[in-house]
């Protein structure tokens, strides 16, 4: 009996794993098949990545979405991160009322939110583009990073940036080299969330976007209304891309630990 309860959560976790990375595979191994087949593999080929590169609306839609996305996270950051530590400092009643605010645009479904956007920019008279999409993204993007920075700042300890003004640093100072490192993780976390969240968006850049202005998710939206496997090279280098991120998001950090940690035996020494 016992053996076959410790069997089920490994079987269960391998058939999840299966059901979720399957796919994946799937239609990485099609983005290098020679025919415009999806479901039957004819030879290897590069033609599909050829042809992706050679198509310029595809490669317009990626560089709006890298821009759109890096933009967004850095403006996304920034305002989250101070707003985090403005609330830190506010008084309880108002700081649960913002708080509560914050989650609106987290807790709304998306529909609701581009609708919404779409309304106030035609009411403003925007023309629809490039900068409404921006200005979407950051909307949407700066709640998850409070919600990632805030927890953080509530650990911080204020006594460090109170010795740090009083031993002459400014302000500012004291926020860049003090406050900025205890809060990094969170920092990192809301940065990383909001890049995942504006690159990977369609329903918001759907209803704001105009003038021809694409990006990835409106493009591939676009494909699959006819049977186009550049679809699948497309889904594959971005999955490459993510994948080699996340290495060098885990893997630096652990190297500078172990470079720090040997550093301090040598003095130790």
């Amino acid at each position: 009996m016992k053996k076959r309860k410790k069997g089920f959560p490994i079987l269960y976790i391998v058939l999840c794993f299966l059901f979720f990375y399957v796919p994946i595979l799937v239609m990485m191994v099609f983005s290098f098949n020679s025919s415009r087949s999806l479901t039957r593999f004819e030879g290897f080929s590069l033609h599909w990545y050829e042809q992706l590169l050679a198509d310029s609306e595809i490669m317009g839609a990626v560089s709006v979405s890298v821009s759109i996305a890096a933009l967004a996270t850095i403006i996304s950051t920034v305002l989250g991160t101070l707003t985090a530590i403005g609330l830190s400092k506010t008084r309880r009643v108002l700081k649960e009322w913002l708080l509560n605010v914050n989650n609106l645009p987290i807790m709304n479904p998306d529909i609701v939110t581009a609708i919404g956007l779409m309304i106030l920019f035609s009411s403003m008279k925007f023309d629809k583009g490039y900068m409404t999409m921006l200005l979407s993204h950051v909307l949407f993007c700066t709640p998850y990073v409070i919600t990632s920075v805030y927890p953080k700042v509530r650990q911080f300890d204020d006594s460090l940036a109170n010795a740090a003004m009083d031993l002459g640093a400014s302000p500012f100072q004291t926020l860049i080299k003090v406050i900025v490192p205890c809060i990094k993780p969170g920092i990192f976390a809301g940065m990383l969330l909001a890049f995942t969240m504006s690159f990977d968006d369609f329903v918001v850049s759907y209803f704001v976007t105009g003038n021809g202005v694409q990006n990835i998710s409106i493009i591939v939206y676009n494909m699959t209304k006819r049977t186009n496997p550049t679809i699948n090279a497309l889904s594959t280098i971005v999955i490459v891309v993510i994948l080699v991120a996340l290495l060098i998001g885990n893997v630096v950090p652990m190297l500078a630990n172990k470079k720090k940690n040997g550093r301090l035996k040598e003095e130790e020494r």
